[in-house]
């Protein structure tokens, strides 16, 4: 499952990871350099799965422990309506 950002949220880069912009209302999530590069590998195509391991390799964390971050970001990313369901 490719994630997509809905219309109307954009994401930019910053010196510490990055950050989602609704531009409707004005809010913005700040995401740390591990969620900024789930997120990117999400939208590019990976399915939870694949981001997940890629986590784990990239950062040294345990594989189930990653799979269950990926998760929750989805689900937060999802409850804060900034992805299309």
């Amino acid at each position: 499952m490719t994630l997509r950002l809905r219309p109307g949220v954009s994401t930019a880069d910053t010196a510490y990871g990055a950050v989602l912009l609704d531009e409707q209302s004005g809010d913005y999530w700040q995401l740390n350099p591990t969620a900024a590069s789930t997120v990117r590998r999400l939208t590019s195509g990976d399915g939870t799965a694949q981001a997940a391991a890629a986590l784990a390799e990239e950062f040294g964390v345990d594989p189930a422990r990653a799979l269950e971050d990926v998760t929750t970001l989805v689900e937060q990313l999802r409850a804060a309506r900034l992805v299309r369901p």
